[in-house]
């Protein structure tokens, strides 16, 4: 990757964290795909000059989960209501556990980097455990990363919401997006 060495701050002032979710089920039809932002979260990223040496690019996260906001809900018989949006806040606190583990930790442990590319292994903390998760990066232009991965929810001991007895529920592999600037830090 061509970004600048240096260090960064990033967070919503910077960019974008978005949650992909998706409904299956016989009931489907009648509930809504998803797309849901992280409105707190702040992170650090670290790109040393010298690629040579034991330094080695790093990549911290932490998302405050009950900040957790509804941005899009799309399918479904009807429109997604503002009630719908409250109900699903609650669910997603719930599912989460957010009262006992009101935030997701991501440290980098390895970053491989390409043309203008990086994958990014690392541990993901999320309702108390840890596990690894990778993510696949991309320079968009000179200053600006985008960034995906997919986090199978009851790897974290996540029970995916479900309703009208299981004929609808979420998908259990949720897809995580990012966007953020990385400019003078």
């Amino acid at each position: 990757m061509a970004v600048a060495a240096g260090e960064y701050e990033i967070g919503p002032e910077t960019g974008r964290l978005l949650l992909r979710v998706f409904r299956e089920g016989v009931a489907a039809r009648i509930g809504h795909d998803l797309v849901i932002e992280a409105t707190r979260w702040e992170g650090y990223v670290s790109l040393p000059a010298d690629t040579g040496t034991a330094a080695q690019p790093t990549v911290t996260v932490r998302i405050d989960l009950g900040t957790l906001e509804v941005r899009e809900g799309t399918g479904g018989v009807k429109p997604l209501s503002d009630g719908d949006r409250q109900q699903i806040r609650r669910n997603m606190r719930k599912v989460l556990r957010t009262d006992r583990h009101p935030h997701a930790d991501f440290t980098s442990t390895r970053v491989e980097l390409h043309d203008g590319r990086a994958t990014v292994e690392g541990d993901l903390t999320l309702t108390g455990q840890t596990h690894p998760q990778r993510l696949e990066i991309r320079q968009r232009d000179e200053d600006t990363l985008t960034g995906a991965t997919t986090l199978v929810q009851s790897r974290w001991g996540i029970k995916p919401y479900s309703g009208f007895f299981g004929a609808l529920r979420l998908r259990d592999a949720v897809d995580i997006e990012f966007t953020v600037s990385l400019s003078a830090g």
